[in-house]
């Protein structure tokens, strides 16, 4: 590693009621990408703020380069003292040049002449990231930078930071994210900090074995039920075990669930006429819903199946939260007919997260004061199903008010899941979650007995959950794709043109348009066609090396290895990275 433009040494910050950490050596590098990976409560802000001088630490000694410009961008930034967004992201120790923040904002869609007192999270969040990227920073530090961020946005960002030429450390929950960007890994797990020359791809297969290096070491010390507990609360081999589980059984029910899809066409899916009316849910029927002369929903119709997972996906205003009440009966339909089951019991999780009194116990909220709680007709002592969403049972009688945001978000995942239902709606759920609690999310989904409607960012998420997509693109149509969000994308980039007259049910689809790629040269074409599977099988290879990196002992025992594993990701790097500039350039060619 290039010598550090910011260092902490021996750093430690105790919060009175004891160390948070202590003892913590990081040092960042001029171009490290670093995703910074650790439990809700850890202490990942509290750290970002530390390295980035806004907080002072108990111990421990901070250097920087002189003249390094260090900018960071807060979960849920200030703006209280500003009259406008636009005043916001104009202000800071270096103010950022009027045209860099305004050309940031146009491309992120935010208005900046909102009122800042009235500007919802989302538009604060795009409005600090104007401010942060504009003011050439050398060293971003960012906190959950894609909360509140639409799919376009996240895909704005991540090629703005893919170009970027300073360091930059990052706290997500978005895997896709932090795979695609992050190319070391600094992981802060019980008051401790390591450090990895891997990036997020690599993360789970280094935290195996490390765990199973504590797991072999104490066992030689004599002292396994120091850390039996721990390892067995963790199960982090069991729990990847599991994944593969669910996901197996998540693409068997897509293949179910494909057999009922008539000619893809536009994408519409047919109408099941299996005669199983008992088993749906959710019936729409040719749904239009219009606000003004904007037309939302245009010609709508599904049956979404008891067992169902439905993602819904889109920009910012494409019309998810229109769809989303239009099939929850929140609103009507203006044309054609939506039927929900006399049955449905629906669970209702939206992305302001229902406030908690803070003064209550977190035994309070779940089990009203008592020791036992109904989980959906199963009795289970509150101890047992706090360890279940990865509680230590001994925070039963802790008070909500103490709770960090994640841990509140997950205490109200815990308390809605006990409660009977068939249906489970889900509106942003992953913001303030870490990775542990959204692969905890993801198995409950998994073994959720009725149907699940998911409004949702997070690529990764999405194609580790859902059977079926509805993507909106703003024009009114909806398509409707088996699968998850990868799946939705294969198809847009398939799909007839805008402006083609859809076809009648059951009539065959219309010819496929020309070829956009025509225009190209032959070697230009061959690049556009064979450079996405080029670019996987480079992201497989960097993956599979990373995960041989990510020995503990591998540095020691054979050096030679891990310097050459060290050189081929570094040159796997720099042609993926040359391959996606040249996909691109000709991508913008197709699409001129």
């Amino acid at each position: 590693m290039a010598a550090p433009i910011l260092s902490f040494e021996n750093l430690g910050l105790n919060q009175g009621s004891g160390w948070l950490f202590r003892g913590l050596d990081i040092q960042v590098g001029q171009r490290d990408r670093l995703a910074l990976i650790g439990r809700n409560g850890a202490g990942k802000t509290t750290l970002l703020k530390l390295l980035a001088g806004s907080i002072d630490a108990d111990q421990g000694t901070r250097a920087i380069v002189p003249g390094t410009h260090v900018v960071m961008l807060e979960q849920d930034p200030d703006v209280s003292a500003f009259a406008t967004l636009h005043d916001f992201a104009l202000s800071g120790d270096r103010a950022p040049a009027r045209h860099e923040v305004e050309a940031i904002a146009d491309q992120l869609g935010v208005d900046l002449t909102r009122d800042a007192a009235t500007a919802s999270g989302g538009e604060r969040r795009r409005a600090a990231i104007c401010r942060a990227l504009a003011s050439e920073p050398d060293l971003l530090l960012l906190d959950e930078p894609t909360n509140h961020l639409d799919i376009a946005a996240i895909d704005w960002l991540e090629n703005w930071l893919s170009r970027y030429n300073g360091a930059f450390v990052v706290i997500s929950h978005d895997r896709a994210f932090l795979t695609r960007l992050t190319k070391q890994t600094l992981w802060l797990d019980r008051g401790s900090i390591r450090r990895a020359e891997i990036g997020f791809g690599g993360f789970d297969t280094w935290m195996e074995q490390v765990y199973a290096e504590e797991t072999r070491a104490a066992e030689k010390l004599d002292a396994k039920l120091k850390i039996e507990a721990h390892w067995l609360e963790r199960g982090v081999t069991a729990r990847r075990k599991r994944n593969q589980g669910r996901l197996s059984k998540l693409y068997e029910m897509r293949e179910q669930r494909a057999a009922m899809v008539g000619p893809q066409g536009i994408a519409k899916l047919a109408m099941a006429s299996d005669g199983s009316k008992t088993k749906s849910v959710i019936t729409a029927a040719h749904a239009g819903k219009s606000f003004g002369d904007r037309q939302i929903i245009r010609d709508f119709s599904i049956r979404i199946q008891r067992g169902d997972r439905i993602g819904i996906v889109g920009s910012n205003g494409a019309g998810k939260t229109t769809l989303l009440k239009l099939l929850t009966g929140e609103i009507a339909p203006d044309s054609g007919t939506i039927t929900l089951s006399k049955t449905l019991d629906m669970i209702f999780i939206d992305q302001q997260r229902n406030l908690m009194a803070p003064e209550k116990r977190v035994r309070d909220v779940l089990a009203e004061g008592g020791d036992w709680i109904d989980v959906r007709g199963v009795r289970k002592h509150v101890h047992g199903y706090l360890k279940e969403f990865l509680f230590d049972p001994s925070l039963a009688e802790a008070k909500v008010g103490t709770l960090s945001g994640g841990e509140r978000s997950r205490l109200l995942l815990a308390l809605e899941f006990a409660r009977p239902s068939n249906l489970l709606v889900l509106d942003e759920p992953t913001n303030d979650l870490d990775l542990e609690t959204m692969d905890l999310l993801q198995e409950v989904i998994a073994d959720y007995d009725g149907t699940v409607l998911i409004v949702s960012h997070d690529r990764d998420f999405l194609d580790k959950t859902v059977t079926m997509t509805l993507g909106l693109d703003g024009s009114g149509d909806i398509d409707i794709v088996v699968g998850g969000y990868q799946d939705w994308v294969k198809q847009r980039k398939a799909r007839i043109p805008k402006g083609v007259k859809k076809q009648d049910a059951g009539a065959p689809p219309p010819p496929p348009p020309p070829p956009r790629a025509a225009k190209l040269s032959y070697k230009d074409q061959r690049d556009y066609e064979l450079l996405p599977k080029r670019i996987e099988d480079i992201a497989a290879a960097i993956a599979r090396d990373e995960a041989a990196l990510a020995d503990p002992a591998l540095y020691t025992s054979h050096p030679d290895r891990f310097a050459a594993l060290t050189r081929a990701i570094e040159q796997a790097r720099a042609e993926k990275d040359a391959a996606e500039e040249r996909w691109l350039e000709l991508a913008e060619k197709v699409e001129g």
